[in-house]
């Protein structure tokens, strides 16, 4: 059984958070991944149509069905990582599926501390009779491990997401403080789930602040998983195009190696 990269790349016809463009530079992004699942021997999986409409449930929150969207294409499987589409690993990344011990494994969260506090806040005061979440093990899920152990986990993820469709839809539109990246972070605490955190190389989250998105792309030689987030003015997606390109043009073309 071979261990399964995902991703989702579905692309949608609005505006804002919903433009078609959204999606165009994911193709740095599975081109690359394609690479490197093929160096360690695993093996990619593309969501590319909605589970549900995405009026209905955000396409964030549809991730959560992948055991059973694995299950219903006859794959077999052993861990899966599920990485966003706006990332691309350095084709040097070493095998992060031999970090996991078997563990629900992410990355903290090491960009805006104003928006995460808030974020753990509303959710707290909304979703969880005040029960506030360690925010030093708060994780951005643009990047998680997990296997067939946490197979209830992701169901209790969606379960908690019919439960409270309304509230949450109200909360992502009035707060401005994500979609399932919180409430998951309080589910992996509230039913103990036994995680790991992994270094900041394996999700290189917010770049820009960091001054790191410069022309000689100094990240590359700093990590190993890059996420081209929070990048301000980019209309379009123009910044997060070009970023990508960047890096896949440095690290994947043949005549730059």
């Amino acid at each position: 059984m071979k261990n399964i990269v995902f991703l989702v790349d579905i692309k949608l016809e609005g505006s804002g958070r919903w433009a078609g463009t959204r999606s165009d530079p994911y193709k740095f992004s599975i081109d690359s991944w394609k690479v490197w699942c093929k160096k360690h021997g695993h093996e990619l999986f593309v969501l590319t149509e909605e589970v549900l409409p995405h009026a209905h449930m955000p396409i964030s929150w549809q991730r959560y069905y992948i055991f059973d969207l694995l299950e219903a294409s006859g794959i077999e499987y052993d861990q899966i990582m599920y990485v966003d589409a706006d990332t691309i690993p350095h084709p040097d990344c070493p095998d992060v599926f031999e970090m996991s011990d078997r563990k629900f494994c992410f990355v903290h969260n090491d960009g805006s501390y104003d928006w995460v506090l808030r974020s753990i806040e509303n959710y707290s005061k909304h979703f969880f009779d005040g029960y506030k979440i360690p925010w030093y093990h708060y994780f951005d899920s643009g990047m998680l491990i997990f296997n067939k152990d946490h197979k209830q986990f992701f169901q209790d993820i969606i379960g908690f997401f019919n439960e409270n469709r309304e509230n949450l839809l109200e909360v992502e539109k009035t707060w401005h403080v994500g979609t399932d990246q919180t409430p998951v972070n309080f589910l992996t605490h509230i039913l103990e789930i036994d995680y790991k955190v992994l270094p900041y190389e394996y999700n290189m989250v917010d770049m820009h602040r960091k001054e790191l998105l410069q022309d000689d792309l100094p990240f590359t030689k700093l990590g190993w998983i890059y996420q081209y987030n929070s990048i301000p003015n980019n209309k379009e997606d123009k910044l997060t195009y070009h970023w990508m390109e960047s890096t896949f043009n440095k690290l994947y073309k043949k005549e730059n190696k």
